[in-house]
């Protein structure tokens, strides 16, 4: 297992096929103002590059729906992260996700996407939310959790 270095930088110790890039979306509650959003978002991406991933990078962002306003923010951050497809990171990710969720009582949505395969989580109860990412969790580890 690699030590643990820290979240940016980029790791030669796990060949790049090993690698899963999974796409993090974070929309904020719409009714935060646009300095308190951008400093969630920040502070999620920070927890993110503490975990034993090879490296978090801004990704590009998502088109605007259609009847959207002009350039109305739609989503605060997309956000690649590159991690190893064994060693448990990825459950980790899920749960600094769900952490952050929970830590949260406003109306954010984050969209997790690993090869075409979307796990959307917004005001969902902590039950629902934790069967949500369970399901998800053993349909990209092949496992349950314990």
């Amino acid at each position: 297992m690699p030590m643990r270095t820290g979240g940016t930088d980029h790791r030669t110790d796990h060949p790049a096929d090993d690698l899963v890039n999974v796409i993090l979306d974070f929309a904020p509650d719409p009714e935060l103002d646009p300095e308190t959003a951008e400093r969630l978002a920040r502070r999620l991406r920070a927890e993110i590059a503490e975990l034993d991933v090879e490296s978090v990078r801004t990704g590009p962002a998502a088109p605007a729906p259609d009847g959207a306003k002009g350039a109305e923010v739609v989503t605060l951050g997309v956000v690649v992260v590159a991690m190893s497809a064994s060693g448990g990171v990825f459950t980790a990710l899920i749960e600094t996700v769900r952490d952050w969720l929970g830590r949260s009582s406003a109306r954010h949505r984050v969209s997790l996407t690993i090869d075409g395969d979307t796990i959307e989580l917004e005001r969902a109860s902590a039950a629902e939310r934790r069967d949500l990412i369970d399901a998800y969790v053993r349909r990209h580890t092949g496992s349950e959790r314990g």
